[in-house]
């Protein structure tokens, strides 16, 4: 169901800071996986879940999620930082897939996320 304009900028925002409070958690010194958690539930996720999707099964709740390009972008950005925290590769091929989602999708072409698909092959 669409969101109309004031809604979707409101769930803009609050995707947004979710994502920023778990890009903050990764650069705690004593970083715990149940740190994050928290965060990842309010986005209908946990860690478990988000190591099981599929890219694409990722990419559809991230749709269903409304996340906009740019909240899909730093999810991506968080899941490259989380791969290397938790040595877990597959995230890093799930980020990959949200760039190139975002690239495709979004009809507009970013040199940056560009670089950052080209970063990760």
């Amino acid at each position: 169901m669409p969101l109309n304009k004031g809604l979707r900028d409101e769930e803009s925002e609050r995707i947004s800071n979710i994502l920023k409070k778990l890009q903050e958690l990764l650069y705690v010194p004593d970083f715990g996986k149940d740190a994050i958690e928290e965060p990842l539930k309010f986005l209908g996720l946990n860690l478990e879940t988000l190591l099981a999707f599929s890219s694409e099964a990722l990419i559809e709740h991230l749709q269903k999620f409304h996340f906009d390009w740019e909240n899909a972008e730093h999810f991506a950005d968080f899941l490259v930082n989380l791969s290397g925290k938790l040595n877990e590769n597959s995230l890093k091929e799930k980020a990959l897939a949200v760039y190139n989602y975002i690239q495709s999708e979004s009809k507009t072409f970013s040199f940056e996320i560009f670089n950052k698909i080209t970063q990760l092959k």
